[in-house]
Parts: C-alpha cells; structure tokens; sequence
C-alpha cells in the first residue's frame, strides 16, 4: 500500500534529521534565509506529524530542539519576507501540533518569536509600505498577485492561527487583512486554473495558498467561500496537463524541467471532490512524499478512479498555453508543451511562442530553465534581459534580426483543435515582435497523435533576418532541409517543408559565459532562411523515427477559421 510505504519513507528521514544539527542563521544572497526556512518547514512538520501519528517521542524531541533554534535567531530575514514567511509556517506547524510536549517556558519563547519574528512583520506589510523592493520592484507583498502574495499571506495565517486564542487581536488583525489580500493571485486562477508563472511558481503558490484554506477551514470553520473562486477548483487540471510522460514538465518561466510533488493535490482531491488529482499525484510523487501526502490522502477515492481518464489535449485560455498528448501513462508517449503568453508576468522569460517536445522516451525539444537567481540584476529590469537562459535566443522561437522580443509583449492563443486526427493551437506573436513584424502567427499540430507540425507564417514592415530556434540535448546531423536527432538509441527527424532553399543549422546552446549557467550538452537546432525576407512561410515536420506521410499545408487562416477562439 502506498501510503505505508510514504510512512516508512518519512520515518526513515526522520531518522535521518535526529543526526543532522539544526539549522543555523546563515544569510546567502538575495533570498538569504529562506533555505534555513525550508529546511525547517521540511523538519518540523515530519518529525511533528509523524510524533501525532505514532507518538514517538524522539521526533517530538528534536522537533522541540528546532523550533527553540530558530526562535533564537536574531530576525527571520524579514526583508526578503518569503524567508519569514515560511519560518513562521514552519514554527506554527510545530508549536500547534506538539503543544501538549512543550513545557510552559517552550510555549513562551516559541509564541514570543511568532509573534515578534513573523506575525507582527507581516502586520506591518499589510498596514504600511515595506522598506525592500526585492523581487516585487517595490510593491508590497500583500498587493501583488502572484506567489509572493501566497506564501506570505499563508504563513501569515497559518502563524496567527497557531496563537490565535492566546494572541486574539493580532489573529483578527491579520486574518482580515489576509482575506482581502488572498483574493488577489487567487483572481489569476480564472477561468481554467492556469497559473502565469510556470509550474514551479505554481506548486509554491498553490501550496501556500492550500496551507492558507485549510488552515481556516480547521480553525474557523470556514473558508470564507475562497474555493468557490472560478477556476480554482480546476487548477489541479494545470499540474497534470503540464507534466509530460516522462515526469517532466512544460517548465517555461523560471520553471525547472523535473516536476517535484504536489500533496496539495490531495487536499484539492479530497476537499473539492477531485479523485482524479489524487491518482495523478501518487503516480506523479512516487517515494517523494512530505508529511502532507501522508495527512491529506483518500484511500477510498485513490481506489474508485484507477485510470487517468483525461483529455489528451488541454488550453489554459488564463495563460495562453496549450497541451497536448498520444496517451497518458505511456512513457513513451508524444507530448508537446506549446504557450503564447505574456512577458510582462512575474518570473516570465522573452518566450512567447516557445514549445517542449516528448517522444519514444526522451524529451527532444527542451526548456534550459532558470538561471541562479544570485546573479547581478537577475530580476531587475534594466539587467535582467541581458542573461541568456531569460533572452528569446535561449527558447524555441523565433528571432528576428537578432534582437529579443519585447518585454512589453504577449501573445494570445487564438484558435485550438482538439481530435484525434488532428489538434493544435494558433498564437499570435505579432506584440512581441511589433517594431520589425506586422504579422508572427505560430501554429503546432499534432498530426495522428503521432507526428508534430510547426508552422510560422511571417509579415515585416521590411527586409528582416529571421531564425527558427530548436533546443535539444540530442547529438544531430544536419544536412540541408533534413536534420536526425537521437538520444538513447532513438531518433527523431526533424524536416523543413516551407520555403524552399531553407536549411538546418546546428550551433552550440552553451553561448553565455560563466557565471551564467552552462550546458555544454545542448545544442541549438536552427533554421536559416537564404536572405532576408519580408513575407514568409517556415514549416517544420518533427516526426518519430521516419515520416510516415509529408501533410499538405495550409495557411495559418485555415487553422484559425476552424479552431477560432472566441
């Protein structure tokens, strides 16, 4: 049974955390407490959650030890307050959950740092402006609406909850306050669920907004009809669609590729009648789990949907991103990973148009991900443009006349199929590119659930230079319109349709110099056009093994004129 096998995964990290020292106070670079505050979270709530399972008084024990720790630090690094945040989730957890194994004394020093460590910062936040502009470009935490505004508003609430009966005027103060503000990110779930960041961004928002409902829901019995929002109860839909067959996501944004666990699918599953997200998750999280997946799981309902019965092909009209699959639970299934998007959005890349590619087992196409976000200006908007990882040249689009989109830019999905024939989406990237083009659609189809068709069709004001960017870690040969791709014995072939006297490139992916992130491994499959052009086509067939059949092309209107999105 899987969920005992998530308990005896757990004891043994407890037993891990007994012979590893507590966390220290070490600050290291811009978000500099907040591994401190992770780790504690992580060891906290293991070793409190399992002593309230088997009551084992060694987890309580040193559980104790750390919570005395952390509330001795001088501060939990409230300028970058996601490190406060998550500290004071991970103290609250602790103090609520071993109260009866804290002595009056451990009661007092731990309250005393909530309080003046986590929650009275938190109340500043939310009656005056904070004195840091880190990641935020100057706007306060609690009026933003992205995972900033989750994550502190959550340890903010889960912190006040924890002491809300002996610190009644604070947990007011703040619970009002938090209401108001939660409503903000939880807007950007309409219509569908997508989340604008990436699904890293979405796994930490979500989560901390999970720990936000449950925690009033617990405490007050209520959650102030928050899950009712639109799309809320569908963004489970998000992580299982973006998660491709091989346990990778479509990590545009500053998204990694791998996908990490989610337990608050399982609240979701079992608060807002979702059996599905529980399957997904347990097949997505494997032996990962946290101490949540062991609290939050549904035996009964894991059991009544044992399939993955979903929509191979799925739009998130909220985010302009479009998924689409041969099958689900086939490793070896194609997937493709396709968004427009906005470049505005907090953690956005200049990636408008930009796709993934799975097939036979490997992924072909590939994201590089984020860069450290210690480099210089990372998120700033003068330097931040300048790093190679977050530049359009990274990304498998479209560069014209070597120059990156505009960070102004979007790109709405405008047409979408989905049949088992024939699926794809449509975006227009014209915004993106508006001082050179006058026209940038791309379409991607999904010809037979077997083959992918990339299709740009471009209009500029003048003669322009434009290139076709592929990413890929497979080794390539290249020759002329034709290019073999493999990895792992496999192979892919990758073939230009459109226009004639077009040819592959192959470069290196690896350009930007250290301390800018290197992948050596990496190359860039480009295609190069014989002189600059004003009106064009460019079609690309990306096939498993050999094309079994070379499709007609028709005009991206024709795209458009069936699958018109309203």
């Amino acid at each position: 049974m899987l969920v005992q096998q998530w308990y005896n995964q757990l004891r043994e990290e407890a037993q891990q955390m007994l012979t590893e020292p507590p966390v220290e106070y070490k600050l290291y670079g811009s978000a500099a407490l907040l591994k401190q505050s992770r780790a504690a979270l992580h060891r906290i709530s293991t070793l409190a959650g399992l002593y309230r399972l088997d009551r084992d008084s060694r987890w309580s024990t040193r559980a104790r030890s750390e919570m005395l720790t952390v509330a001795a630090f001088p501060d939990w690094n409230p300028a970058h307050f996601l490190d406060t945040a998550e500290m004071t989730t991970a103290v609250a957890i602790g103090y609520d959950w071993l109260y009866d194994r804290l002595s009056v004394k451990d009661r007092a020093t731990i309250r005393r740092a909530l309080v003046e460590k986590g929650l009275k910062q938190g109340l500043n936040a939310y009656t005056r402006e904070p004195q840091w502009t880190m990641a935020n470009h100057g706007v306060a935490w609690n009026k933003v609406n992205h995972n900033w505004n989750q994550v502190c508003n959550g340890g903010m609430v889960v912190g006040t909850l924890a002491i809300a009966d002996e610190e009644p005027e604070l947990a007011v103060a703040i619970i009002n306050e938090a209401r108001k503000s939660i409503v903000k990110p939880m807007r950007k779930y309409v219509p569908d669920g997508g989340y604008q960041e990436g699904p890293d961004y979405w796994n930490y928002g979500t989560r901390y907004n999970v720990f936000f409902l449950a925690a009033i829901q617990l405490a007050l019995g209520t959650d102030f009809s928050l899950t009712k929002m639109p799309g809320f109860a569908d963004t489970g839909l998000f992580r299982m669609h973006t998660i491709g067959p091989l346990g990778q996501t479509f990590n545009y944004s500053d998204s990694k590729a791998n996908a990490e666990s989610a337990s608050q699918m399982l609240w979701l599953a079992r608060t807002l009648d979702r059996p599905i997200y529980n399957v997904h998750e347990r097949l997505v999280t494997g032996t990962r789990p946290d101490i949540f997946h062991l609290l939050w799981s549904s035996e009964e309902k894991s059991r009544a949907t044992a399939k993955l019965n979903l929509s191979l092909d799925y739009i998130f009209r909220n985010v302009d991103v479009a998924l689409f699959r041969s099958a689900w639970e086939d490793a070896k299934a194609i997937y493709i990973g396709f968004k427009g998007g906005d470049n505005k959005v907090n953690h956005s890349h200049l990636d408008l148009g930009t796709f993934v590619l799975d097939g036979l087992g490997e992924r072909w196409a590939l994201d590089l991900g984020p860069d450290d976000y210690n480099l210089p200006g990372y998120f700033s908007k003068q330097k931040r443009w300048t790093y190679y990882r977050v530049r359009t040249e990274s990304h498998n689009t479209l560069i014209i006349d070597n120059e990156a989109q505009k960070p102004s830019g979007r790109a709405p999905l405008i047409a979408y199929l989905s049949t088992t024939p024939r699926a794809f989406a449509v975006a227009d990237l014209t915004d993106g590119y508006k001082s050179k083009l006058t026209q940038a659609w791309r379409g991607i189809a999904l010809l037979d659930r077997r083959q992918v068709l990339v299709q740009d069709e471009i209009k500029a004001r003048e003669l322009v230079d434009i290139v076709w960017n592929f990413h890929t870690r497979a080794r390539v040969e290249a020759r002329d319109n034709q290019a073999i791709l493999t990895q792992n014995k496999m192979q892919f072939e990758a073939r230009i349709l459109s226009p004639q006297g077009a040819h592959f490139e192959v470069i290196s992916g690896n350009p930007a110099p250290p301390p800018q992130a290197q992948q050596p491994d990496v190359c860039n499959l480009r295609v190069r056009l014989p002189k600059k052009i004003k009106d064009v086509r460019i079609a690309v067939l990306l096939t498993p093994g050999r094309p079994v059949s070379i499709p007609k092309l028709e005009p991206l209107e024709e795209w458009v004129s069936v699958g018109k999105l309203k």
